[in-house]
Parts: structure tokens; sequence; C-alpha cells
């Protein structure tokens, strides 16, 4: 039976709650659904490769499990802090049926991305589809007087400069017929002024996935984003400090959850895009974009 998008998950007022940055699955309050109950595979992703950034939890556990449940075998990156979820992931890409490979990474050092990459390629023998998932955001109340040259430091060299090197360690080993997909978010489009600095790197990924699907159409690989709306994951209660009325401005009142996020990544990595690159998935729950 078909039901009113509204009425799919759960509305604010939510429980107010906070967390250390970068925040854990378990603590949260409702408990994000990355499609645990509700994902069916029909083998579209069948025998690829995948590399996740920041697939431990949020948008990144939903598109590994996804990915998982399509046919593909999955290796994904996670900070120190996120060992815990990030065995929940590789269980559930496991359950699967698929190969699991967690892997502690910090992409904001090119040392760490060459290192996830040459890991990549030992135990997969290359890759079919790089996922830039992993980001970082601080809400600042003072807009730019309260990002700190340190704040600016981390939110860009995790949302532009680990992008950028991993996409271009990646290429070589990317099959003709692959797919690089980048997070983006409607923040790049209508930037909130306590996201400032993370806004700003959003626009840039938008950009960035424009030009280098340009680039690499005549060599077989296909480049797009997905920009997500507000979505319940770990880093909302890690770095915003009201959680209460998270998601209730999107047009059906509430914010998405990750499992709403993953079909739009499936759809971009299989053959059923073929014809498809750089271009931008809008998953904004109703905010329009350009």
């Amino acid at each position: 039976m078909s039901e009113h998008p509204a009425d799919r998950h759960p509305s604010p007022e939510f429980p107010q709650q906070s967390q250390q940055p970068p925040g854990a699955t378990g603590e949260m309050a409702p408990r994000p659904d990355h499609g645990e109950d509700s994902y069916r595979g029909c083998g579209r992703l069948r025998e690829r490769r995948a590399l996740i950034t920041g697939g431990d939890s949020g948008i990144g556990r939903a598109v590994a499990l996804a990915f998982a449940r399509e046919g593909a075998d999955v290796l994904f990156t996670h900070l120190p802090g996120e060992a815990d979820d990030a065995r929940e992931t590789a269980r559930l890409v496991t359950e699967a049926g698929r190969r699991a490979v967690p892997v502690e990474c910090d992409i904001r050092y090119e040392e760490q991305c060459r290192a996830l990459t040459d890991r990549m390629v030992a135990e997969f023998g290359g890759l079919d589809v790089l996922v830039n998932n992993a980001a970082h955001q601080m809400a600042q109340p003072d807009s730019i007087e309260g990002i700190s040259t340190e704040q600016f430091d981390q939110v860009v060299r995790t949302n532009l400069y680990g992008m950028f090197w991993l996409t271009k360690m990646c290429l070589p080993h990317l099959s003709e017929g692959g797919s690089v997909i980048n997070t983006t978010s409607v923040q790049g489009y209508h930037p909130g002024p306590h996201l400032l600095d993370y806004a700003m790197t959003k626009g840039a990924i938008v950009t960035f996935t424009h030009g280098l699907a340009s680039h690499l159409a005549e060599r077989g690989i296909r480049v797009n984003a997905v920009a997500p709306g507000p979505v319940w994951t770990p880093l909302i209660p890690a770095t915003l400090p009201d959680t209460s009325e998270f998601g209730a401005k999107s047009a059906f009142g509430r914010p998405a959850q990750p499992a709403e996020m993953a079909p739009a990544y499936v759809f971009l990595a299989s053959q059923d895009a073929s014809f498809i690159t750089g271009e931008i998935v809008n998953a904004t729950g109703g905010a329009p974009l350009p």
C-alpha cells in the first residue's frame, strides 16, 4: 500500500540531543533507518567494486548496505571514533553476502588517501564505483565571525581536498563504464549562514562534478552527484545546537532518513544511468534548486 511521504518516518519534535563529533548512531533518538529492514536488491551492481568514504554511518552506511544487496563488494572509510559504527556497517554488508573492508582513514591527509587507494586495489584489483561521501560541518551561529581557521581548514580539507585527492588517485584504477558519485547538499544552493564554510564546499562539489564529468566522458567514466536536504545522521546531534526541530521546514515536515538517499546512489552507479553524467540528483525534500 502506498504511504504519504510525510508519514513514512518520524517527524519532529525530536528529543534534544548532543554528541561529541563525529557522533554515533547508537546514541540517536529516533534511531536512523539505513534500509536494514526495507531495502531489497535486484542485482543491479552485481560483482561491482565500490569505495565509499564515510561509510560507517548515515548516508554512507545506507549506500554501503544498498550496494551490497545489489551485488557489490564494498570498501569504506571511517574515523578512529567511528569504529563501532564501522563494525555494524561491515556486518550488514557481509550479511548481504558481499565482502566488506572497513578502513580507518582521515581523508584530510594526502598520504592517507594514497594508502586508501592502494588498499582498494590490493583488496579488489581495482574499482568500479567511487562514492565521495565523507564530510565535516560545524554550525556557527555568528556565521563567518565564529569560524576559526582551524574549523575552516578541517571543513575544506575533509570536504574538498579528500574528494579531489581520492578521485585523482582512483582514476587510473577505475574501469571503463565506471562511476564517480559525489555528495553535495541543498546547502550548496541555499547556504544557511550558520553553515557558511560547509555550504561553500558543497557548492564547489557541484562545480567539480560538472567539470570532471565533461573531462572523463571520453574515457567512459560517468560523474554525478546527489544533493540531499536535511538527513537524520550522527552529524546532526554532533554539529548542530538544536536538533528538536531538525527537518521540520521540509515540504514533508520531517528530515529524510539515510535509507531514502541510497536509491539515488544505486541508480547513478548502475547501467540504468548509462546516459547520465554531470547531473545533480536533488533529494532535498521539496526545496527548489537551480
